[in-house]
């Protein structure tokens, strides 16, 4: 512990640079996973808030929700069988308000459930981000595809699908809207997983693959983040393996005195913990102030779990990679490496 503090008082700048450069790459890290959050949260909070059960597909659909339609009879039946299941449907759209100016939404439209908002015909209620765009209880809204005029009933907080606010409306309305009488999907909650003939399950999870974009969104910034933290350990291995050849007259002389190799893999493990803690006590406190402080239209979501997790991924990434650059020191032969050092 001691020869690796005095190491590092030695080497202030090798160290200094190392860890500079672990605080960037963590920190950008923790950047991008705020935002893979804030994004998957905007894409898809509708079915992200929802309890925990399965989702009910029609086969043909392929796995695609807006490709599905429900049997009218078979939905019927599984509402009967299931008193807590509700059948629900979802299309992109737009709402024109006062001043004729559009106003992306995603429509919802559900069957009497405690999992969405209940609402008359000619009724609307939306995600309250839309209060910014100027729309207020009370007002009228309408759709070149409904005859009729929409309500504004109430707000409801961070409700977004497919990166737009949710407007639930009631299933006339959605029906004379799209021109279709089956829902797209059935949700029953629970953990029990009963299967239905015609019928493909989802859990929550899986679910959300087969909203269009989410999967492929959510995959390219989590390889972003994993590539992040692996270029995290190549950099701690190239470093002390560069360390290590420079030092290989030094491990010969402490071999030689009759310090093990383990005590040396010790003095390594030392110094990376204390450049990744020191790194990322930076880069969290940093994240969570732009956590904070970011703009409010900005996805960006980062939980205490998350960075916990990203950061026990860091340190075990670091000593992995610390790790791999000691096994040069146990080949070290005492009298061959303090001959190799003088030269």
């Amino acid at each position: 512990m001691k020869i690796a503090w005095k190491e590092m008082k030695k080497n202030k700048a090798k160290f200094l640079i190392l860890g500079s450069i672990i605080f960037l790459v963590s920190f950008l890290t923790f950047i991008i996973s705020g935002l893979a959050n804030g994004l998957s949260q905007d894409n898809a909070a509708l079915i992200k808030d929802m309890p925990t059960g399965q989702f009910y597909l029609n086969e043909d659909a392929k796995q695609t929700y807006n490709l599905s339609k429900i049997d009218i009879d078979l939905q019927e039946q599984i509402m009967e069988e299931n008193p807590g299941a509700a059948a629900f449907s979802v299309q992109m759209g737009f709402v024109n308000d006062a001043d004729d100016k559009q106003h992306s939404v995603a429509f919802v439209t559900s069957t009497e459930s405690d999992v969405f908002e209940t609402v008359q015909e000619g009724e609307i209620i939306l995600d309250s981000s839309l209060k910014d765009e100027g729309i207020a209880v009370g007002d009228v809204l309408s759709n070149n595809q409904f005859s009729g005029e929409f309500i504004v009933k109430g707000f409801v907080d961070k409700k977004k699908y497919s990166h737009a606010p949710v407007a639930y409306i009631n299933m006339t309305n959605y029906q004379e809207m799209y021109r279709v009488m089956e829902m797209q999907t059935i949700f029953i909650p629970g953990k029990d997983a009963p299967m239905f003939i015609g019928l493909e399950s989802f859990s929550n999870k899986s679910f959300l693959n087969a909203i269009p974009s989410y999967s492929a969104e959510q995959m390219s910034l989590n390889m972003i983040i994993w590539f992040l933290v692996v270029i995290s350990g190549m950099l701690f291995a190239i470093f002390f393996y560069m360390m290590n050849v420079q030092k290989i007259g030094l491990y010969g002389i402490l071999k030689a005195i009759g310090m093990k190799t383990i005590a040396l893999f010790r003095m390594i493990w030392v110094q990376m913990m204390v450049i990744t803690i020191v790194a990322l006590a930076l880069s969290v406190g940093l994240s969570q102030l732009f956590n904070v402080l970011a703009p409010a239209g900005m996805p960006f979501h980062l939980t205490l779990d998350t960075v916990m997790m990203l950061s026990a991924v860091f340190l075990i990434v670091g000593f992995i990679g610390a790790t791999i650059s000691g096994f040069q020191i146990k080949k070290i032969e005492p009298l061959q490496a303090i001959q190799q050092g003088e030269m």
